[in-house]
């Protein structure tokens, strides 16, 4: 089923009924939304339709949640949520490491999972805009006009959103790019895990949320960071994460 109206949501839930509520819901809030029941299906529509956005269940015939989240996070941008049926630890983490960018649990709740969608929208926005004007690569010139950190072999735009390390365009999600410039703009400051938590989850750090140690675990790899002996992004054991200070230039921040 597709409904149409604003930012294209697929839904993919193998309990009818409570797709069915989800996508009314949504739908009367100006959202498109588009529902399917099984994994398989869902890897096949990702790549077909490119939605701004999928609510993505856990448990799902023909292939789990997590394999489809798995397969198509190679080639689709765009943020993924995760529903699970447990409140359990292991399957959050689970669905952030295999590349979700949040979670929710059942039985959902109609105004969290709303402000979960528009907050990774909103975030989305920006990184789409800016692509739309930073596609080719930019001049030094244009990069002092535009808000830079200049780190050995690592560049980072705010505005446009981008990462190049050694010359090389980094493919980063919204939320990595946000964690990454964060940390960066702190460079040479130990910045906590309840400092994180709160900025970017909105909620105080309970001490076993680890959806922030996992995209710093991504974003290391992405930035060849030995996770053994990182030396960009720093584990100051006890305290937080500290991102290694040797900035060349920091253009209009």
């Amino acid at each position: 089923m597709t409904a149409q109206a604003g930012p294209h949501i697929l839904l993919v839930e193998d309990d009818v009924d409570l797709a069915e509520w989800i996508a009314d819901y949504l739908i009367g809030r100006e959202f498109k939304v588009t529902t399917c029941h099984r994994g398989d299906e869902a890897v096949d529509l990702i790549k077909s339709l490119n939605p701004d956005m999928v609510l993505l269940d856990g448990m799902l015939p023909g292939m789990d949640g997590l394999d489809v989240c798995k397969t198509v996070r190679a080639t689709f941008d765009n943020p993924i949520i995760m529903i699970t049926a447990r409140d359990e630890e292991i399957d959050e983490v689970l669905g952030l490491e295999m590349g979700a960018d949040d979670y929710i649990t059942k039985p959902v709740r109609a105004r969290v999972l709303l402000a979960r969608i528009r907050g990774l929208l909103r975030r989305e926005d920006k990184s789409l805009t800016a692509d739309k004007a930073g596609t080719r690569q930019l001049t030094n010139d244009e990069l002092e006009s535009k808000g830079v950190l200049k780190f050995s072999g690592l560049v980072i735009s705010e505005q446009a959103r981008s990462v190049t390390l050694d010359g090389e365009s980094i493919k980063v999600s919204s939320n990595e790019f946000d964690v990454l410039w964060f940390l960066a703009t702190k460079a040479g400051q130990v910045v906590s895990r309840k400092e994180l938590v709160s900025h970017f989850r909105g909620f105080d750090y309970d001490g076993f949320d680890r959806s922030i140690d996992l995209r710093i675990s991504r974003l290391r790899k992405k930035l060849k960071d030995d996770s053994s002996e990182p030396f960009r992004i720093k584990t100051i054991w006890g305290k937080g994460y500290l991102f290694a200070n040797d900035v060349l230039s920091l253009i209009h921040i």
